[in-house]
């Protein structure tokens, strides 16, 4: 084996033991590496490698990284050596092994349509004084002295990997991962790979933050190739055409079926079928100037989803919301919230709020609870970061500003493995009316709450003006929301027909409700597993 001097680290290479291709390890800490050329697992040994199996094929989720990518954090130079790809029942995600110059490793994780970049942390020594393993998202933990709250748990594999690792890894074990934040926006990341368990520490970083140099090519880093490879819906056979690289569900285009390609290409792609609604207000692919965690900047509608609240009786009012999904190609995802109340814009945190009960706190603000209600999603289009199936429910809490920050808004929402709290503020109809540019014969859609339903009440001119049969469409539209998420008969419904008699006696034993009033959830989604 040769080794050389490069830049301010010695690379090491040999052949691969199998097919005889060039090796490159640029840590001399690294055990093991996987051969570009054909996947093989070679582990170092001595002064030749050593083939002790073979990774499976990477799905090409088309991410801007790339082995090979070199950036600085914290005034410290890396480059992107390797890669793992992580496998849960919830679909895919990466975790990129960072070497920097002075031979730390890290790893850049995505993380809810984002980034964290992590390293191991040290411990006090002492072990972990509850059973990590059977932990529940929202539960309080201390470790090392210092107080976090479990996000998620999950159960996950190493499906693939790529170029050169910090640790051998095992393929054919499943790991339980835990994921635990604090109120400093902080991960801490467990794992069963080890007794201990090996801690990685971590915050969230942007990628135009660390100045990387490698990228794919910008259009092949935000629009993804997979719509120039044989993907039909399974429903139709209509071509799917993907244009992000992280989406795992979409929605097609000529059925409206609900797709799932988080498995990758060439795998039994999972779908449901869905009822059509009127197209959203914003038309998927809309771009608009908005300021959303205090920056402002351009972001495009990816996707939509329309979603109600599940009263405990029949005397509670149900009540719904859309909300679009919004991508920046250096910021990542936010959610533009359209409820009965008004608009707002927020994107999951990293960390999570202090305090407990009905009042919390997150970057200096004071926040009370004012709603909480379990939610599903009963319609959606575009495309998605996460596994979209039918009827999808979380347990929502809403929680208000206080004060001087009345339009702060905080979200918490609950699926059975996972906790994503996002934050945000209020907008005012106007605001998204010129930042999408709106029609203005079309603005009167985008008015919430009274003031709807009195113009509609009001207007003199109802066959005259267009204005009043947009407000029309708008109320058939809410209608139209309503009984989507209220009608548990779907399938009978797809079964025998929406004027079989079978349908007809459904529904009638569902009976209607009504009684209380809230505006619905504030944005965020929980996609599930630990970095996604």
């Amino acid at each position: 084996m040769s080794q050389e001097d490069a830049t301010s680290q010695r690379a090491w290479r040999a052949n691969c033991s199998f097919c005889g291709a060039p090796v490159e390890f640029r840590s001399a800490a690294s055990p093991m590496a996987v051969c570009s050329y054909c996947r093989s697992t070679l582990v170092r040994d001595g002064e030749a490698l050593r083939r002790i199996g073979q990774s499976a094929e990477l799905f090409d989720d088309h991410s801007p990284l790339q082995l090979g990518v070199t950036g600085r954090h914290q005034g410290e130079g890396f480059a992107l050596v390797g890669r793992l790809q992580m496998a849960s029942e919830d679909g895919t995600w990466n975790e990129w092994h960072a070497l920097f110059d002075n031979g730390r490793s890290g790893w850049l994780s995505e993380d809810n349509g984002a980034y964290v970049l992590g390293f191991d942390a040290a411990t006090s020594g002492q072990p972990i004084a509850f059973d990590w393993t059977k932990s529940q998202p929202g539960q309080s933990a201390v470790i090392d002295g210092r107080a976090w709250t479990v996000a998620s748990v999950v159960q996950a594999s190493v499906k693939a990997a790529q170029g050169e690792l910090a640790f051998l890894p095992d393929f054919k074990r499943r790991l339980t991962v835990v994921e635990l934040r604090n109120p400093q926006g902080e991960v801490l990341s467990l794992d069963t790979r080890d007794d201990p368990p090996t801690r990685s520490l971590g915050r969230a970083v942007r990628l135009p933050e660390l100045a990387l140099v490698g990228l794919r090519d910008e259009h092949e880093g935000s629009v993804s190739k997979v719509q120039g490879q044989a993907m039909a819906c399974p429903n139709c056979g209509a071509a799917l055409a993907p244009k992000l690289d992280s989406t795992k569900s979409i929605t097609c285009g000529s059925c409206r079926s609900v797709v799932d390609i988080s498995k990758g290409l060439g795998a039994d792609l999972d779908f449901y079928r869905q009822d059509n609604a009127l197209a959203p207000l914003i038309p998927l692919g809309s771009t608009g100037v908005l300021t959303i965690d205090g920056k402002k900047d351009s972001w495009q509608v990816v996707g939509y989803q329309e979603r109600c609240d599940e009263p405990d009786s029949q005397e509670e009012e149900q009540t719904f919301w859309r909300e679009y999904l919004l991508y920046n190609r250096r910021l990542g995802f936010a959610f533009l919230v359209d409820a009965e109340d008004g608009w707002s814009a927020v994107r999951p945190i990293t960390g999570v709020p202090s305090g407990r009960g009905d009042k919390v706190d997150w970057q200096g603000v004071s926040y009370k609870k004012r709603f909480a209600y379990p939610a599903k999603t009963t319609y959606v289009l575009g495309e998605f970061y996460w596994r979209v199936y039918r009827d999808q429910r979380t347990f929502n809490t809403d929680y208000a500003g206080q004060g001087s920050n009345a339009k702060a808004q905080l979200n918490r929402e609950q699926t059975g493995n996972e906790v994503v709290w996002s934050a945000g503020s209020a907008l005012e109809a106007h605001t998204v009316i010129a930042a999408f540019r709106i029609n203005p014969a079309d603005a009167s859609q985008f008015r919430r709450g009274s003031t709807l339903l009195s113009r509609a009440s009001t207007s003199s001119s109802w066959n005259g003006d267009v204005s009043s049969w947009l407000i029309i469409g708008m109320v058939v539209l809410m209608v139209l929301v309503m009984f989507s998420c209220s009608d548990d008969c779907s399938d009978v419904r797809e079964t025998y027909g929406s004027a079989s008699t079978e349908y007809q006696q459904c529904k009638s034993s569902r009976g209607s409700g009504g009684g209380r009033y809230h505006g619905g959830s504030w944005g965020g989604y929980s996609s599930g597993g630990s970095h996604k």
